[in-house]
């Protein structure tokens, strides 16, 4: 079975002319990881994590280092991931000062009998499971203390800011055993309130709105873009 990883950089709505060129060598980067690890025989679920860390470490995505701000301006973050073979999931909310969230939600799949985590006893666990914590000032960017500046100005009035809703960053992986994986990170949305927990770590939320795919089966394939909503079934 040839190995196929799909990922999606978020962007609901339409997304400005000088972020697309960004986003886009992003989205290629981050599905060649996934691709990497599948060729190189890794499991789906290696390959999805490598691609989705790739866009929680970039700061053109709303996930990770790029995660918009709440209103208090911090960075609080969402994520999970869902195994296709046995349904079995994993999901954390409001969680601050780690660098990869999406580790952290295969970690509540993989070391405990639950599927969601949230704010403290998501810190606590990742602290127990040793995952690194880092300031929570280092998510921060200017250019995202920018976004909420103009949120909160523009709250209240017809919003103009086509860039308002950064979505959702996600990848699906089948490995050539098969098995299919899904992972999706999040800094949820400019402006939230502390503490609010987003679709994204509800497993079993259909997304409503299409997102930008890009798809790798193979490297010698002409890569195409496709606007499908990102589920597993």
């Amino acid at each position: 079975m040839n190995p196929i990883v799909v990922v999606h950089g978020g962007g609901a709505g339409p997304i400005s002319r000088d972020r697309k060129e960004r986003m886009h060598k992003g989205i290629v980067r981050a599905a060649t990881v996934g691709y990497g690890i599948l060729r190189e025989g890794g499991s789906a679920v290696d390959a999805v994590e490598g691609a989705v860390v790739a866009l929680e470490d970039d700061p053109e995505f709303n996930a990770g280092y790029g995660s918009v701000l709440n209103t208090d301006g911090e960075v609080e973050m969402d994520a999970s991931i869902m195994d296709g073979k046995d349904l079995s999931v994993g999901a954390v909310s409001a969680v601050r000062c780690i660098a990869n969230p999406i580790k952290l939600a295969r970690l509540v799949m993989e070391k405990t009998p639950h599927c969601f985590l949230t704010d403290q006893g998501a810190a606590q666990f990742a602290a127990a499971m040793g995952v690194p914590e880092i300031p929570g000032e280092k998510l921060v960017t200017e250019k995202n203390k920018k976004r909420l500046e103009k949120e909160k100005h523009e709250k209240g009035a017809q919003k103009t800011d086509c860039e308002k809703n950064l979505g959702t960053v996600g990848a699906v992986a089948l490995d050539s055993k098969g098995k299919k994986k899904k992972k999706t990170s999040t800094g949820g949305i400019i402006n939230k309130k502390k503490k609010k927990n987003g679709d994204t770590p509800c497993v079993g939320r259909t997304e409503k709105k299409k997102k930008p795919l890009l798809l790798f089966s193979h490297p010698q394939e002409k890569k195409k873009n496709y606007s499908l909503p990102l589920s597993l079934s």
